[in-house]
């Protein structure tokens, strides 16, 4: 009050007022020009005291301070900065200066009664001596309790230090200014003791704290701007007032100087005793604060703060390397009250404090969820089930205590007193303080409540049931192949068999006869090895190689289908009833929902009629609605989320199975008013519990027990052999054979070249190509095979048959004499070929289109 009122003096005879104590950021909206602060504002520290509190981990603070203008002018500016770093400040105690120690007593056991164990203190020294003194008598300065003074105390009480006082405040933290060492600042300190001693020899202490060495420097400045300024014109011009005025301050008249003065102040820059001086809008800039801890007789530097790097152990950069400004190891070691060097939590359990009103859904089924049981004799109330254990060890995570009580939302019988979107309404009437339970997070509640983040897997799913019906179809034995591998498979088959035909028919009497004789062969050979009955011999090695790489394919395709039919037969193949929600709609089925959730709403979103949504209340009804069917007063498909999925599964796994799509939802999560203090921290809380083993033991305490099935897998895939597991062996087996037709044509178009080259001019293009043609398909008389048989033949030795006769030995050949050549045929147009070579010529004609 007094400073407002001197400075409003000054701004009236614009004469400038330096003021070096008065710290109260209140003074800052008084806006007057004329207005220079020579010292701190006390806004400039909370800063560095939320740096404190977030170092440590402290998530809430109570700050005590004086009812004044002092006191209260830092208190916003205070907790703006807490809650900056997540500390919430549940209290605020305020101390009249008058108050007696009584009071104080009573405003103590209040602070004691509370949870909250951390307190920044921020008043005179003469208050704050009993305060303290109050605290420690009734045991407030013991371990678990936090102190933490501003720079005020911190300055009145360690400056001059009174053993009295600083065996009060053990292990308190405080926050002073930081004032560089320098020799200029020990020259003087020197110069003051001797002059201080030789005036008042009497008096022992002659140490200066901050506040004299702030006047030391507004004195200097204000001497050197008046050296600036310069030493005329002081007087005042006179005001006109009335003669009648009551007041010698109405005839204050106006500086002539003063707009100088002031104009040399504000451009004034030194280097004082305090560090370098120099106003910015009539204000010091903010130096770095140095932490201090009370032990002993004096205060334990532990640190600074400073406001480009925050906390720091050395304001030397070469040391202070970079790293997290919260960490507690950029202070050295503190000493908390009760001489430990333990961290305090913060917080305490309250002796006292109100309980959060918890509202728990009641409902019949589902009980691993949650459960409410009522015993009569007793008259109590149980609460349990995964949301519960969940939601008491999220408590438990928490950096604070938190006083809480489970109601039942139930009437007066016991039964549900609404669905979940009146229980979640309740939190709005301030009815609940929260909710805990299976409850969904969705777009729709989120506008009037707060959510905490999921602790449970989102989705809606649809459940069905399965069925084997391989056992029962008549065309099973076709589904161990795709139809891609089916088609290929076939094409191979005969491919293979042409091209065995085309190397072997000119030298093998086995593949010799009728156009159909030999096709039939042919397709006999080839189909023959699948099951490894040919009975054909082959002659050529370029026929070998290839029925080599096509019988190993063959066992190899035979084997996976043999096996892949095997387990079609003998192993229940269960699949799905329904796999499409839109089939559902389409053919009217009926499906099923969890009594009171939100699928209701998203199920009519999809298109389903209501009169085809029924209800039920647990796995044991929603089992007994799929026994009875779609049509019979049951279901065909069941939606719902994906816990409670799970536990239909859990118990039924070998009756149904989980379909997608899944629709995506928020998930389990617990209910808080709008704009909830506790929803952040009951969220970290949940990332803390869901990330550790605490998770995993509540999971299993619920539903570990009865999972003993595998789980149902969500997509339905096939066992079919598709032609990617087989492409590459059809590769090789087709390359081996195109390779091996090639070298066949090749050499043979070599060696019958004389016949495309007649001699006869006369004779066509056409004449020519089917000359060739025909002695491609007449027997090579000149072939080994023949030669060693004829031999044979003509001296009367019978060869013991090999095997079982082939279609061809019952044909009629239709054969050249062995010892006419190829240049003795007739290539004239007139000449009709036989019937077989035409057949034969279309045949190859046909294979190689197909080819």
């Amino acid at each position: 009050m007094q400073a407002n009122f001197v400075i409003d003096l000054g701004e009236k005879a614009q004469v400038p007022i330096i003021s070096f104590s008065a710290t109260s950021p209140s003074l800052t909206s008084i806006r007057s020009s004329y207005f220079l602060r020579a010292t701190q504002n006390d806004s400039a520290q909370v800063n560095a005291i939320s740096a404190i509190v977030q170092a440590f981990g402290w998530r809430e603070a109570v700050p005590i301070y004086i009812d004044n203008e002092y006191g209260e002018g830092i208190i916003p500016y205070l907790t703006d900065a807490l809650q900056e770093v997540d500390a919430r400040v549940p209290y605020r105690s305020v101390i009249s200066p008058s108050a007696t120690d009584d009071q104080i007593v009573e405003e103590l056991y209040k602070l004691k009664t509370m949870q909250t164990r951390v307190f920044i203190v921020h008043m005179y020294r003469s208050l704050g001596t009993r305060l303290f003194t109050k605290a420690k008598e009734i045991g407030m300065m013991s371990e678990g309790y936090v102190w933490i003074m501003t720079d005020g105390l911190s300055v009145d009480f360690l400056s001059s230090p009174n053993h009295s006082v600083t065996d009060t405040i053990q292990g308190v933290l405080g926050i002073k200014p930081y004032v560089p060492r320098t020799k200029e600042l020990e020259y003087f300190r020197a110069r003051w003791k001797r002059k201080f001693l030789r005036d008042k020899p009497n008096k022992i202490d002659a140490e200066l704290n901050i506040y004299g060495l702030l006047a030391y420097d507004a004195t200097t400045a204000l001497a050197l701007a008046v050296e600036k300024a310069g030493t005329t014109n002081f007087g005042f011009q006179k005001a006109n007032v009335s003669s009648n005025s009551s007041t010698d301050l109405a005839t204050l008249g106006i500086s002539l100087n003063g707009p100088n003065i002031l104009r040399a102040l504000s451009t004034t820059s030194f280097k004082g005793l305090t560090g370098d001086y120099l106003f910015v809008d009539g204000q010091l800039q903010s130096p770095a604060f140095q932490i201090v801890n009370v032990n002993g007789n004096g205060g334990r530097r532990i640190g600074f703060w400073t406001p480009t790097e925050g906390l720091v152990k050395t304001l030397n950069p070469r040391i202070n390397k970079r790293m997290n400004s919260t960490a507690t190891s950029r202070v050295s070691t503190v000493i908390f009250p009760g001489d430990t060097t333990a961290v305090p939590k913060g917080w305490e359990i309250p002796t006292n404090e109100k309980k959060l009103k918890i509202g728990v859904p009641v409902k019949d089924g589902f009980s691993e969820l949650v459960a409410v049981t009522k015993d009569p004799g007793s008259n109590t109330t149980t609460f349990t089930g995964f949301c519960i254990d969940v939601f008491d060890a999220v408590v438990k995570a928490l950096p604070y205590a938190l006083p809480y009580e489970y109601i039942p939302f139930a009437n007066s019988d016991g039964e549900p007193a609404g669905t979940y979107n009146d229980l979640a309404y309740q939190v709005y009437l301030k009815n609940y303080d929260a909710v805990v339970g299976d409850i969904t997070i969705v777009y729709n509640r989120s506008l009037y409540i707060d959510y905490t983040l999921p602790f449970t897997e989102s989705g809606v799913s649809m459940i069905v049931p399965i069925a084997d019906n391989n056992s029962k179809n008549a065309w099973v034995f076709m589904k161990p192949l795709t139809w891609d591998l089916w088609v290929t498979s076939f094409l191979f088959f005969v491919f293979i068999g042409f091209a065995v035909w085309v190397i072997e028919h000119r030298i093998n009497d086995d593949f010799r006869g009728s156009a159909s004789d030999q096709a039939g062969t042919s397709f006999w050979f080839s189909f023959s090895t699948m099951v490894f009955a040919q009975r054909e011999r082959v002659v050529s090695n370029l026929s070998r190689a290839v029925i080599i790489i096509w019988c190993f394919v063959v066992l190899i395709l035979t084997q996976s289908y043999t096996a892949s039919l095997a387990s079609l037969l003998t192993v229940e193949q269960l699949q799905p009833t329904v796999t499409d929600v839109r089939e559902l709609i389409k053919k009217g089925e009926y499906v099923g929902y969890q009594k009171g959730s939100f699928v209701l709403g998203l199920l009519l979103d999809l298109g389903f009629d209501k009169s085809t949504l029924m209800v039920y209340s647990s796995a044991e009804e929603c089992h007994h609605l799929f026994s009875k069917g779609s049509g019979n007063g049951g279901i065909a498909a069941a939606f719902d989320e994906l816990a409670f999925i799970k536990l239909i599964l859990s118990r039924y796994c070998s009756k149904y199975t989980m379909i997608d799509p899944k629709f995506k939802t928020g998930g389990f999560g617990f209910v808080f008013p709008k704009g909830s203090p506790l929803v952040p921290d009951i969220s970290r809380a949940i990332l803390n519990v869901t990330e550790g083993d605490k998770m995993k033991q509540i999971e299993g305490a619920w539903f570990g027990k009865k999972s003993t099935c595998p789980d149902s897998s969500p997509s339905i895939s096939s066992n079919s052999l598709s032609l990617k597991s087989f492409w590459g062996l059809f590769l090789i087996a087709g390359l081996a054979a195109l390779l091996a037709l090639i070298i066949f044509v090749v050499m043979f178009v070599y060696r019958e070249r004389n016949v495309l080259r007649s001699s006869d001019s006369t004779a066509s293009i056409w004449s020519r190509i089917e000359n060739f043609f025909r002695i491609f398909i007449q027997r090579d008389s000149t072939s080994s095979t023949f030669r060693q048989s004829d031999l044979k033949d003509r001296n009367g030795i019978s060869l013991p048959p090999m095997c079982a006769p082939s279609p061809s030995d019952y044909s009629v050949h239709t054969e050249y004499p062995a010892n006419r050549s190829s240049a003795s045929y007739d290539s004239s147009p007139n000449r009709e070929a036989p019937q077989e070579v035409k057949l034969s010529y279309f045949i190859f004609l046909a294979f190689c289109f197909s080819l």
